[in-house]
């Protein structure tokens, strides 16, 4: 048996699904299960990108996966049943340019909020909490576009990017939930 606190991911991946249904708890499932999840026991974790870790395809990070395994995931997670009510689920990450250094993630869950406004806004938390680990000094003031390309210039984050998910709930009286994640994998 795999003794889990020593566990340390060395891959993971990005997903989100959008899930419908009358009931809460189903159109969860229907989310996993669009983002490629459903089948696998998921554990919740906090926001830390481990060293050494490899961002992988979702195709790839399933490869080795089975169904009813015990898989570590930051997720975030959106749902409404509010008729044209947009809800919105977000991953960013940012990744230290020395591998043996931690990155991080976050996780945004928000309503009325667009996809792409909340993807940045995920990625830009996840930079700015590893900036500041790192010591990268940043004006918290500044535009997230300006921020970002002074911590690429920098040479200390070597790579942020973010996976979000959005969907309006329609009159039909059905949930919409929304799933963003990143899965560890190996």
């Amino acid at each position: 048996m795999m003794d889990l606190r020593m566990f340390l991911p060395t891959r993971a991946f990005l997903t989100h699904g959008i899930g419908r249904h009358k009931e809460k708890l189903t159109s969860f499932e229907e989310a996993l299960r669009e983002a490629g999840i459903a089948q696998y026991n998921l554990v919740r974790v906090s926001s830390i990108w481990p060293p050494h870790c490899k961002l992988v395809s979702r195709n790839a990070g399933t490869k080795n996966l089975r169904p009813g395994q015990v898989v570590f995931a930051v997720v975030a997670e959106a749902a409404t049943s509010e008729p044209s009510r947009r809800a919105t689920a977000s991953i960013g990450l940012a990744i230290p340019a020395d591998s043996s250094h931690h990155g991080y993630i976050s996780e945004h869950h928000a309503f009325g909020v667009g996809k792409r406004a909340a993807g940045d806004y995920a990625e830009d938390l996840a930079a700015s909490m590893l900036a500041t680990v790192l010591g990268v000094p940043f004006d918290p003031e500044q535009a997230w576009d300006e921020r970002k390309e002074q911590w690429k210039l920098s040479g200390e984050i070597v790579r942020s990017t973010n996976i979000s998910c959005t969907a309006e709930a329609r009159d039909d009286g059905l949930w919409v939930t929304v799933v963003s994640a990143v899965v560890f994998c190996g």
